[in-house]
């Protein structure tokens, strides 16, 4: 990426230096600060994303402005959240988190006083480049503080904090519509956010780095192009992906950034980015894992409450109800996990995560127009179980893979691991999500089309449907033709219903899929040479 500004010669890489723990009197209380960090940039997007029907309503603004509020903030958390990485191998997390959660404090706590479209857009962006920081630096800090020996533990509370949250997220947005206001939507964080900088001030300490301060514009360049792939990824199933001017635009712009950053990278290598360090087979097995994981998850937070918003109407109240009652559940069964990943293999546990979760997929797959949200209660509760094994499991694999490769030993292998992940976190997140959403969209259509051909006017099947359906509409309609064109509307929205209800099962088949073949790959993964016994032995 970049190097120190130098005078036409490349800046000579300096010997690696090793990651330096960090030396604070409250390091439990850093830790604390990092995880409710992490824990409100999951929620803040969450809340925007469910709760973007009641913001259009209450503020009055068109479905594709309001479509490119959650764009332009995720947007910003990616171009912040594998910048800070690196950022913080020179600064240090304290300079990085105090600043930031003051402006996403700020940010938060104004958005609802926005007094235009343009203002919020821009608020979101300020408030997105602000919480991107909050996740990066996490499992850093944990990693560089906690006794090894609990750094098990750690990871636990990492995915209690994480699933936790996702799972509530759409039942405090539905309760706050309903009893407060859409604006807590965004005064969530801004009321938890200061306890936060409390405890960054007293747990994180000052860092002073003497090294020489490298020019930033090679991590610019890759984190725009991140940014604008992302946008394009997000906005490209809405607005038609390349038949889109500004699809086109985007997609141009992130790969000529990205051409840059190649370039930059080539002419003068940032001796704090060490890319040989990653070309392993483990690490990128493992690294994929997290896209799997993600894929998975959409599941519970895309296909169950797009199915039963689309086909039940259920409202995120409704919806949320019906999710989040596991939160509790996970959150016991990860710290259960963790124990047992002391004395098991955690590659096992990732393996029996993720077939758990694909067993609940299968049975998924047998959805009909006829399931509530009760259908899916049972089932859920199992892929709790399953997500969490499969969180706690990859997580683990990916920290000792981190350890035995000596990504602690130089400050740049662990800004590139630690980058990696991120990116695969951030970026291959959004990559499943658009593509499932594309996925769903084609499915439904080809559904669509082949019920249509069984559904034709003349039809001694359709023509008794539609008598049957004319009969009910008759009592509410003027005459027998406006019953008649009741009952063909009627119709035609039970074939949308039973082509979106096919395509729903056929996306929990694709997860299955997926599934398998990750489980396949992780075949060819070499042996782990330090498990968490070992560990769990150190101080």
């Amino acid at each position: 990426m970049t190097t120190t500004e130098t005078t036409g010669q490349s800046a000579p890489a300096s010997p690696a230096k090793p990651v330096q723990p960090q030396s604070t009197t409250n390091p439990y209380v850093g830790i604390f600060a990092v995880f409710l960090g992490a824990g409100l940039a999951t929620l803040s997007s969450r809340l925007l994303s469910v709760g973007l029907p009641d913001l259009r309503g209450a503020l009055g603004i068109s479905f594709d402005d309001a479509s490119w509020l959650p764009t332009a903030f995720n947007m910003a958390t990616i171009f912040s959240g594998v910048f800070v990485v690196f950022l913080n191998a020179f600064w240090g997390p304290r300079r990085i988190l105090l600043p930031a959660a003051g402006i996403f404090t700020a940010a938060s706590f104004l958005l609802p006083f926005a007094p235009n479209y343009q203002v919020m857009l821009a608020l979101l962006i300020v408030a997105g480049l602000a919480s991107g920081t909050f996740y990066s630096l996490t499992m850093t800090f944990v990693l560089t503080n906690l006794p090894k020996r609990l750094i098990i533990f750690g990871i636990a509370a990492y995915a209690a904090d994480i699933v936790f949250v996702s799972n509530i997220a759409t039942l405090l947005e539905g309760w706050y519509v309903d009893h407060l206001s859409w604006r807590w939507i965004f005064w969530t964080a801004a009321l938890f956010t200061p306890l936060m900088m409390v405890c960054i001030h007293f747990g994180i300490p000052r860092r002073t780095n003497t090294d020489p301060k490298p020019s930033w514009r090679g991590f610019t360049y890759f984190s725009l192009s991140l940014a604008l792939l992302y946008g394009a990824l997000d906005q490209g199933q809405r607005l038609d992906w390349l038949n889109s001017g500004t699809i086109v635009a985007m997609v141009v712009a992130g790969l000529f950034l990205f051409g840059a950053t190649i370039v930059r990278r080539m002419i003068q290598p940032n001796p704090e980015v060490n890319l040989k360090f990653l070309n392993t087979r483990n690490i990128i097995i493992l690294a994929t894992s997290i896209f799997v994981f993600k894929f998975m998850h959409l599941a519970a937070i895309v296909l169950v409450p797009g199915f039963l918003s689309n086909i039940q109407h259920y409202r995120p109240l409704e919806t949320g109800h019906t999710l989040a009652w596991v939160a509790l559940p996970m959150f016991a069964v990860v710290w259960l996990v963790a124990t047992i990943i002391i004395h098991v293999n955690s590659r096992l546990v990732l393996a029996l995560g993720l077939t758990v979760g694909a067993i609940c997929c299968w049975l998924w797959s047998h959805v009909d127009t006829t399931w509530s949200g009760s259908s899916f209660e049972i089932v859920e509760l199992l892929l709790s179980v399953g997500l969490a094994c499969t969180y706690i499991g990859l997580v683990s694999s990916i920290v000792l893979e981190a350890l035995e490769a000596g990504a602690l030993t130089s400050a740049a292998n662990a800004a590139t691991f630690s980058g990696f992940m991120h990116l695969m976190r951030l970026f291959g997140g959004q990559v499943g999500v658009a593509a499932m959403t594309h996925f769903i969209a084609v499915r439904e259509q080809f559904h669509s089309n082949m019920l249509g051909l069984y559904v034709q006017r003349g039809s001694w099947l359709t023509d008794h449907r539609l008598l049957m359906l004319a009969g009910g509409a008759l009592p509410q309609s003027t005459g027998k033709q406006e019953a008649l064109q009741r009952a063909g509307t009627a119709l035609g929205l039970q074939v949308r219903a039973q082509a979106y209800t096919l395509a729903t099962s056929d996306g929990f088949v694709l997860i299955i899929w997926v599934v398998i073949v990750y489980l396949l790959i992780m075949l060819f993964l070499r042996p782990g040479k330090i498990t968490f016994a070992a560990l769990s032995k150190m101080q």
